[in-house]
């Protein structure tokens, strides 16, 4: 395998600018930076949140409790799209993989990143009114799973494919030309099955679209370009068949970037799903953003396994983040180790945008670090036996969708984001 590309930020012919840009599209950037605002948080210097530490071990019990009803034997896989993709006990990907065409394992790979790309791109928050009916079961399913089955019926019904005899991949020509109505039917969606951020969801596939054929020698150097080409882009940066974490976030940070909708820039690089805050410190031109980078992030662990079924170990799985989803960050509120320092926050709808949900999702990263050792306390488990990817899924996620069931009877979040269907 060829030897990996050099990091942008080691390369010397770039701007300040574009070298302190480049620093942020990494998850120790997110981590960073998102302790930054929990400290600030313990020091009473937040606008909108207090932090309360005390009760992080309740709340760790509670998520304990989770798990052991979910997983009694402890077996607890990672925090990924395939944990959706087999939503109801059907394990969906398993019969495509007895059915498709593929050569090897690599070809496996290329339509299992094909797949979860597009799911996981489609997959920020369906709403609370929405549900999809899968045809070959007969149920419904709403939320994250209902967007999974109704992306993988697409996927595997070939709807982002534009070769008749090989339904199981993705071609960037039918990324581009996918409308909202394409997705609207795909999904279900009517007047009386309303889902959010239609027409955002298709403009982020549409840029996908866009950017992978005018990057031949990213996404094509084995077939025609397509996401999946990203496999043979990751797999290169293998050094004894282990490959970290880290570096699949890295090449979706720098080779997707293009497709996030305008928002902040620096030095010529899109930074994506990063933010302004002005209590964020740094030496450079990057002072006062601080990026979350959340569905790359839930991508990234979306591909360990199909990185794992072509062969390779993935390792240092905990370089990554905890997910800065309403989820995650529900369980903190709900919980009460944050509190809302205006209560009447709770019932305003708040831009992505906006300091307040800055400093949630900020609060949520660093608190999922805070509250992973004294759940692999109770547990039992030492860090490299329990990595964060399996707290999340046992897990804290859970937990924050039980705890929001209880108090609210929809299932709804305990505070409500205006999203354009690329955050959350």
């Amino acid at each position: 395998m060829r030897a990996a590309e050099p990091c942008v930020t080691d390369q010397p012919n770039l701007s300040p600018e574009t070298q302190a840009a480049q620093s942020l599209l990494s998850a120790a950037a997110v981590r960073e930076r998102s302790h930054q605002l929990l400290q600030a948080g313990l020091e009473g210097r937040l606008k909108h949140f207090t932090v309360d530490l005390e009760r992080l071990e309740p709340c760790a019990g509670e998520v304990v409790t989770t798990i052991r009803q979910a997983y009694p034997s402890l077996d607890i896989p990672f925090h990924a799209r395939w944990r959706h993709f087999s939503a109801g006990g059907h394990d969906r990907w398993d019969a495509v993989m007895h059915g498709a065409p593929w050569e090897g394992a690599a070809d496996m790979a290329r339509s299992a990143f094909d797949l979860a790309i597009v799911s996981v791109l489609l997959d920020a928050g369906a709403g609370a009114q929405w549900r999809y009916e899968e045809g070959r079961t007969g149920e419904s399913y709403i939320r994250s799973e209902g967007l999974a089955v109704a992306s993988f019926d697409m996927f595997v019904s070939g709807a982002f494919s534009s070769r008749p005899e090989d339904p199981f991949r993705v071609d960037a020509d039918v990324l581009m030309t996918l409308t909202a109505d394409d997705l609207a039917s795909g999904f279900q969606v009517s007047a009386d099955n309303p889902l959010v951020g239609l027409e955002g969801r298709a403009a982020l596939l549409n840029r996908l679209g866009r950017v992978v054929p005018t990057n031949p020698d990213i996404f094509g150097q084995v077939d025609d370009p397509r996401p999946g080409g990203l496999f043979d882009v990751i797999a290169a940066t293998a050094e004894n068949d282990e490959i970290k974490a880290t570096s699949i976030l890295e090449a979706l940070l720098t080779h997707l970037g293009p497709i996030w909708p305008g928002r902040i820039t620096l030095g010529g690089v899109d930074l994506g799903d990063t933010w302004r805050h002005p209590l964020i410190e740094a030496p450079d031109a990057t002072r006062g953003l601080i990026p979350f980078h959340k569905l790359s992030q839930w991508l990234s662990y979306s591909l360990i396994e199909p990185l794992e079924l072509a062969g390779f170990t993935v390792i240092d799985i905990d370089g990554l983040t905890g997910l800065p989803e309403y989820r995650n960050g529900g369980l903190f509120l709900d919980m009460g180790v944050i509190t809302l320092k205006d209560p009447a926050d709770a019932a305003r709808a708040h831009a992505v945008d906006s300091q307040l949900v800055v400093e949630w999702r900020a609060l949520t990263v660093a608190l999922l670090d805070r509250i992973a050792e004294p759940i692999r306390t109770k547990l039992g488990f030492a860090a490299g036996d329990f990595p964060l990817a399996k707290v999340l899924e046992g897990g804290t996620w859970a937990t924050g969708r039980r705890l929001a069931k209880e108090k609210r009877g929809d299932g709804s979040p305990p505070l409500s984001v205006i999203s354009d269907g690329t955050v959350f």
